[in-house]
């Protein structure tokens, strides 16, 4: 094996079949095939259908990045997969392919918690990590704030969403206004000509009475509550809805919440860098709230570029590429895929 490793990584978690080869904190491939258009017709993930999306789409995705890489699979130095947490059928079809070709070759296998995966894939952007550094990561299925002393040993979970994550939130807001599944990017397009503040939308866990209790924690439900009734009330008034007034009113919401408490966990700590990442962290209303609100408070932000928000195969190859790198104990082969696993176990 290299002093720089070669490292392949597979991402299953959910609706992308995600492959992606990294050199320690270079990307040399990322290749990923979506099942996105498949779900849309149903208005969510239908996990079986992403189970058996990832079975066709696998070995093609695994040829494509190695040829994109210029590399073939002998020349891997170790193999990283998302254990979990994700659909339990979508993960097992990354982890059993994961093993094969770990099994075949005689390469380590490194199982991957999906949301240590989020940070670490930034240090392929903007090298390595700050230690500590807070972490806030927003997806559909997460909103957690985390404090990340080391990637490839363990983080301390400070605060996550006691309901609706933000991402589920934007789901269901795009379809009570009739956009497409994901609703995540429709509504940032649908709020770039809206007002953000036409519509006083409720800000989950900010007022003084919850932050004894939940400072760092996360509540979309009341928000998404907010919008529905307010679309129904201007519904049965016979007011026609301005979609892009909502969706930015909403937006903004969203954003104003999760920056401030991002931010309120960095200066709590001292800590003068912040990591935003997971596929909300592609919202442009988030990625400029916080840079701007945290160069008013002397704190750094790092986001990785949209695509690395997403899920990806290269957000599981460079812990895989920094586990390695360590010395740290592989995976036994008896690897499980576990859709509940914590955020604390950075590797199964």
């Amino acid at each position: 094996m290299s002093d720089e490793p070669l490292v392949l990584g597979i991402e299953t978690s959910c609706d992308e079949t995600g492959v992606g080869i990294v050199r320690r904190h270079t990307l040399l491939a990322d290749a990923v095939a979506s099942s996105v258009e498949e779900h849309a017709r149903f208005g969510g993930v239908v996990p079986e259908v992403a189970s058996r999306a990832h079975l066709e789409a696998m070995v093609p995705t695994i040829e494509r990045a190695c040829e994109t890489a210029g590399i073939k699979l002998d020349d891997i130095d170790a193999i990283a997969v998302t254990s979990g947490p994700g659909l339990a059928g979508a993960l097992l079809v990354g982890v059993a392919s994961a093993k094969a070709l770990s099994i075949g070759p005689g390469k380590p296998l490194y199982g991957v918690n999906h949301l240590a995966a989020h940070v670490a894939v930034d240090q392929l952007e903007h090298g390595p990590l700050p230690e500590p550094c807070p972490a806030m990561l927003v997806s559909g299925g997460h909103s957690s704030l985390l404090k990340v002393e080391d990637v490839t040993v363990g983080v301390d979970p400070l605060g996550a969403t006691i309901d609706d994550a933000a991402g589920e939130a934007f789901d269901k807001v795009a379809r009570l206004l009739g956009l497409p599944f994901p609703g995540g990017p429709h509504i940032d397009r649908a709020a770039a000509s809206g007002n953000s503040v036409a519509i006083d939308f409720p800000r989950g866990l900010t007022a003084r009475k919850d932050l004894e209790r939940h400072r760092f924690d996360f509540s979309f439900s009341g928000l998404k509550t907010a919008v529905a009734r307010w679309v129904e009330a201007q519904q049965r008034d016979g007011i026609t809805i301005d979609v892009a007034d909502v969706a930015a009113s909403f937006r903004e919401a969203v954003c104003d919440v999760l920056t401030r408490k991002a931010l309120d966990a960095a200066t709590t700590y001292g800590i003068e860098d912040i990591l935003i990442g997971g596929g909300v962290a592609a919202n442009s209303r988030l990625r400029a709230m916080a840079t701007e609100r945290a160069e008013a408070r002397g704190i750094r932000v790092r986001v990785p570029r949209p695509g690395l928000c997403t899920d990806n195969g290269a957000m599981v190859a460079a812990p895989g590429a920094e586990l390695v790198k360590r010395g740290r104990a592989p995976s036994a082969l008896d690897l499980p895929a576990d859709s509940s696993q914590p955020i604390t176990t950075v590797v199964a």
